[in-house]
């Protein structure tokens, strides 16, 4: 393999890895910011508030987006276990 392919192939994987962690990430900061408002506003400085309902919140965007996380994973596994096989011949 030449270093081209191989930085491509790096390159590719950070993509993937910001196209799953991203939508995950962008909830938990969603909901984090909502809890922060709110704390801010009614001066309730409960540690418990933030990180129960942040849990809850993206283990249900994670349930739900599990699908297609798999389809990207699976997808660019594939593509690179096929480009592995043309390689070996």
């Amino acid at each position: 393999m030449s270093e081209t392919a191989v930085v491509d192939l790096l390159r590719e994987a950070f993509v993937v890895a910001l196209k799953l962690a991203g939508p995950l990430l962008a909830v938990s900061l969603g909901v984090g910011l909502i809890i922060s408002l709110f704390q801010a506003a009614t001066q309730i400085q409960e540690q418990t508030l933030t990180f129960v309902p942040k849990l809850l919140i993206v283990g249900v965007s994670l349930v739900l987006l599990a699908p297609w996380m798999i389809t990207v994973l699976r997808e660019f596994i594939t593509a690179h276990f096929e480009s592995v096989a043309v390689f070996m011949r």
